[in-house]
C-alpha cells in the first residue's frame, strides 16, 4: 500500500502563454492581446505543467481537461498539439521552452488509426523512423514499449486482429515513438464499459510512470473517470454577463491539484466517500461553466 504522498515539483514540461482563439473580425490591443472579436472561442489561457517528484520513484503528470460541450476543448487540444495556430500566446515545450510544433506531442484519437497492410512492430518503426531514429533504432524503441505495455507477443499481428484496448495500447506506443514524453488522448473512455473503463486508465498511468517527464492530458466528458486518472483537473468554462448570458471565450475557470485534495495516486480512490463527493460537486460545477 503507498503511504507516502509527498512530493516536490521540478522542471517546468509545458507552458500555455496567453493562449486566445477568434474567428472573423478581431481588434487587437497595442499589447497584442485581443479587445474583440466576432467569434471568440479561448479566452487568454495561461497554464504550466511542471515535473512533479516523488521520493524513490517514477510519477509522470496527468491532467485531466473537462468542461460541457462548446467550450473550446478541442481547439486547445489541438493548440497544445501544434495542429493549430492560436490567434494570440504560445505553447511552449520543456524547461528551454521551444515553441510546439507538429509532431512533438503525441495524440491519440478515439478511433486508434494505424496502418491495416503492415504488421505492429512495422507500424511503431514507421513512427520512429518518421521521427528520425535508424531502421535499428526504431526497431529497438518499438520492441521497448511493445514490452513496456505488455503487447511484445502481438509484434507480428496485424492491426485486424487487435481488440479495441490493444489496439489503444499500439496506438499510444506508437505517438510515443514520435513525441517522446507528451501525449494528448481524446475521450479515451467513450463508449466503454466499466471493466474497459478500469483497463484504460491503468494503461494511462502506466504511460505517465513510465518515464519521469511523461505528461499525458486526458480530455474527456467522463467525469468520474477524469477524476479517476488525474493528478490535475482542469475545468473549462465561461463566464455571465448581468443579464445570466454567457460571455464569449472560455478559459480554464477552476483548477484542482489532486494530490493536494487527497485524491491522486490510490489504488482503491473510487470507493472513498471522499472522492464520490468530489465527483458530485464536479458535476453540480459544470452548470457554471
Amino acid at each position: 500500500m503507498i503511504t507516502d504522498f509527498s512530493y516536490t515539483t521540478g522542471e517546468t514540461l509545458l507552458r500555455i502563454e496567453g493562449i486566445s482563439m477568434a474567428y472573423g473580425k478581431i481588434k487587437k490591443n497595442p499589447d497584442g492581446s485581443i479587445a474583440s472579436a466576432e467569434h471568440l472561442i479561448l479566452d487568454g489561457i495561461s497554464e504550466t505543467v511542471s515535473d512533479i517528484i516523488r521520493p524513490n520513484m517514477t510519477q509522470g503528470q496527468i491532467v485531466c481537461l473537462l468542461g460541457p460541450s462548446g467550450r473550446g476543448k478541442t481547439q486547445l487540444f489541438r493548440i497544445i498539439a501544434g495542429l493549430q495556430k492560436p490567434t494570440t500566446g504560445q505553447v511552449l515545450i520543456g524547461p528551454e521552452g521551444t515553441v510546439v510544433r507538429p509532431g512533438m506531442v503525441g495524440v491519440v484519437s478515439q478511433f486508434y488509426p494505424l496502418l491495416e497492410h503492415r504488421t505492429v512492430l512495422q507500424n511503431l518503426v514507421i513512427a520512429g523512423r518518421q521521427a528520425g531514429l535508424t531502421k535499428v533504432g526504431a526497431r529497438e524503441k518499438a520492441m521497448h514499449y511493445l514490452d513496456r505495455f505488455g503487447m511484445a507477443d502481438k509484434a507480428d499481428q496485424w492491426p485486424v486482429l487487435l481488440s479495441g484496448g490493444q489496439r489503444q495500447r499500439i496506438a499510444i506506443c506508437q505517438q510515443l515513438m514520435c513525441s517522446e514524453h507528451l501525449l494528448l488522448m481524446d475521450e479515451p473512455f467513450s463508449g466503454l464499459d466499466p471493466i474497459a473503463v478500469d483497463n484504460v486508465t491503468r494503461t494511462i498511468m502506466e504511460v505517465a510512470n513510465e518515464n519521469e517527464k511523461n505528461t499525458v492530458f486526458v480530455v474527456t466528458h467522463d467525469v468520474t473517470a477524469g477524476c479517476t486518472v488525474a493528478d490535475t483537473l482542469w475545468l473549462m468554462g465561461r463566464d455571465n454577463n448581468p443579464d445570466g448570458s454567457p460571455t464569449s471565450g472560455s478559459y480554464i475557470k477552476y483548477k484542482y491539484n489532486l494530490v493536494e485534495e487527497g485524491l491522486a495516486w490510490r489504488p482503491s480512490i473510487t470507493e472513498e466517500q471522499h472522492f464520490l463527493t468530489f465527483v458530485r460537486d464536479i458535476k453540480r460545477q459544470f452548470k457554471e461553466l
